[in-house]
């Protein structure tokens, strides 16, 4: 085969998988849009009655709603045993609906405790306990497009299993800002670059296809062009505004769109607190990064053979602090370890404006997207007991327990951790009561009265993980359970990848115990195996994913955060949004390497993880 004839056998395929993503993409967006229902406004009016009893209404600058449809909305809420409803325009412009289709399911994010609440950033109807307990200004003034994004993935939080949406005819609204679509990325948490970049070489490649290939490729070229029309007419309650404009001329609206929002410079932080960050930052980096660690340890902390060897050494991939970092492993057991360890001023450091300030809303986007891992993990109980009083070690800010409750509704669901966080969760409702501070520390005061301790992804956290299992030993009650998930050190992609594999998280972890050493340090504590799993608890793209991630991450960290030690110029800043273009591909490369990766882990029972299930006997 030649060259040419190569090319165009990739041509061909390339434009029949993008004629199928986009028809599918298609058909999901009307699935979804049929989902939405539409707010009636008739009924009889009532001028004695007060429009919203019990319900305040916020809306974006310029959007204003009749009396009806607020009666309307507050009828369907009450009717829906919603507690929050996302109303959304019918004469929304059809690239806002399409985008909000792609990431809203409104049948699923209803029921869906952990789905993220996104929604159009027009007029929000929330009921007054929500607006109370999430702490809401009612005399604040309106919030931007950006402002009502972000309050509804808030609010969505505190009524997890109560947001619902609805289209409100009677709603009516300014046009889109252009300008403003990277803030309102940002805002649903998406990166305005790389989805910028990944539109142009979307672009690019359907141009390519339709004149390379005039079959497939001009399908495609032909259903991008004619979705917003497919997708929207006709739409039961939404009309949206300029349709036909929008559909013919799409390519060049779209181009024009992705240029503009590559255009527009990152955001930057307040500079009252980006400044008190950086001299912070500044002051902790002053005297070196040598203080953040003990000397180095020449045995293995879990079984005390001599002579570790160096398993990976690497930088903080993860924000880019300064700083390397070595794990060594155990000619002996197989722990692999921290060596030398992170001191805890070290780690006060490093985990700083990771889970929380300029890190948190990243770290709950991730944690927010893994409801079936945390169904998962509450499932693995049921053939073996029905929890009723369960402690999750380690709960961040809780998301393993707003999941669960759907699964065991009658269990009380407690949380502790390190962090602000566990407050945050129990203020949400998402556990009855927060424990903030170490787990040994805080395991006298607790002891017996669980019959349930979770600890995901945790352990390997901790300075002294057999510690932790002690205190587990004293907070469950006899014939309790104790559910652990952690990274596998022994999986074989670990050693591919080397540093770039994610789940050596340097320098977060500080411990990763194969399977057979934690079995063996259960059992020495009185607790018998009832489950394990390993290509079960396998983590999606946390593989090949995270390792492009990682990569172009340390080719160019971000200039802008507060501990970088060099000035965050122009050419900087471009550097990291054209090293971010370029891994576009790719990211797509590797998203499909970790579906199949995951697939194949399901069948073999080997992933990058592994769970374990034991009960605590009796005596």
């Amino acid at each position: 085969m030649t060259r040419a004839h190569r090319s165009g056998h990739r041509t061909r395929w390339a434009a029949a998988v993008a004629v199928t993503a986009l028809g599918a993409g298609t058909v999901r967006a009307r699935r979804r849009l049929a989902a939405l229902p539409v707010l009636d406004p008739a009924g009889p009016y009532d001028p004695a009655r007060p429009p919203l009893p019990g319900w305040q209404l916020i809306t974006a600058p310029g959007v204003v709603a009749d009396e009806a449809t607020l009666r309307a909305a507050v009828a369907h809420a009450t009717r829906e045993g919603l507690r929050v409803v996302d109303l959304v325009p019918a004469h929304l412009d059809a690239e806002s609906v399409l985008g909000l289709l792609r990431l809203l399911d409104p049948a699923a994010h209803r029921t869906d405790r952990c789905a993220p609440g996104h929604g159009a950033g027009h007029a929000l109807l929330v009921a007054d306990d929500i607006h109370r307990r999430a702490g809401l200004d009612t005399e604040a003034p309106p919030p931007s497009v950006a402002g009502l994004i972000r309050l509804l993935r808030t609010l969505k939080e505190y009524a997890p299993d109560a947001t619902g949406w609805a289209i409100a005819p009677g709603l009516r609204s300014p046009h889109p800002d252009p300008a403003r679509r990277a803030e309102e990325l940002r805002a649903r948490g998406l990166p305005p670059a790389l989805l910028s970049a990944a539109q142009l070489a979307g672009l690019a490649l359907l141009a390519k296809c339709a004149l390379s290939e005039p079959r497939w490729g001009a399908a495609a070229a032909a259903l991008y062009w004619l979705q917003p029309a497919a997708v929207l007419s006709p739409a039961r309650g939404l009309r949206p505004a300029g349709l036909a404009r929008a559909t013919a001329s799409r390519p060049l609206r779209s181009l024009s769109a992705a240029l503009r929002t590559l255009a527009t410079p990152p955001a930057e932080p307040p500079r009252a607190a980006g400044a008190a960050r950086h001299a912070a930052y500044t002051a902790d980096l002053a005297a070196g990064t040598d203080r953040f660690f003990e000397p180095r340890r020449t045995d293995c902390p879990w079984c005390s053979a001599p002579d570790p060897v160096v398993r990976v050494r690497m930088p903080d991939l993860l924000q880019g602090k300064p700083g390397r970092f070595t794990l060594e492993e155990c000619r002996h057991c197989g722990h692999v370890f921290q060596n030398p360890r992170l001191t805890p001023d070290g780690l006060d450091f490093y985990y700083r404006d990771f889970y929380e300030g300029l890190g948190g809303e990243g770290a709950a986007l991730v944690l927010g997207r893994m409801s079936a891992t945390y169904r998962d993990r509450a499932e693995l109980l049921r053939p073996f007991t029905t929890p009723r009083n369960w402690l999750d070690v380690g709960t961040a800010a809780g998301h393993f327990c707003n999941a669960a409750r759907a699964v065991w509704p009658g269990t009380r669901f407690d949380g502790l951790d390190m962090g602000e966080g566990v407050h945050e969760a129990e203020r949400r409702g998402w556990i009855t009561t927060a424990y903030q501070g170490q787990f040994p520390d805080l395991a006298d005061r607790l002891a017996g009265r669980y019959d349930t301790v979770s600890m995901h992804h945790y352990l390997e956290h901790t300075r002294d993980p057999l510690a932790e299992l002690d205190a587990a030993v004293k907070v469950l009650a006899p014939g309790g359970h104790l559910l652990i998930e952690l990274p596998d050190p022994e999986s074989r992609i670990g050693r591919l990848l080397g540093p770039y594999w994610l789940p050596w998280f340097q320098p977060q972890h500080q411990h990763l115990m194969p399977a057979g050493n934690l079995k063996q340090a259960l059992a020495a504590r009185g607790f018998t195996v009832l489950a394990e799993q390993h290509g079960a608890a396998h983590q999606n793209n946390a593989d090949f994913l995270g390792a492009v991630a990682l990569a172009a991450n340390r080719l160019a960290p971000d200039p802008q955060a507060p501990w970088a030690t060099i000035p965050a110029t122009r050419t900087r800043r471009a550097a990291r949004s054209a090293v971010q273009a370029m891994a576009v591909p790719g990211y797509a490369a590797a998203l499909a390497l970790d579906n199949l990766r995951t697939a194949l882990a399901r069948a073999t029972d080997g992933g990058n993880a592994y769970r374990l299930l034991a009960r605590k006997e009796l005596g």
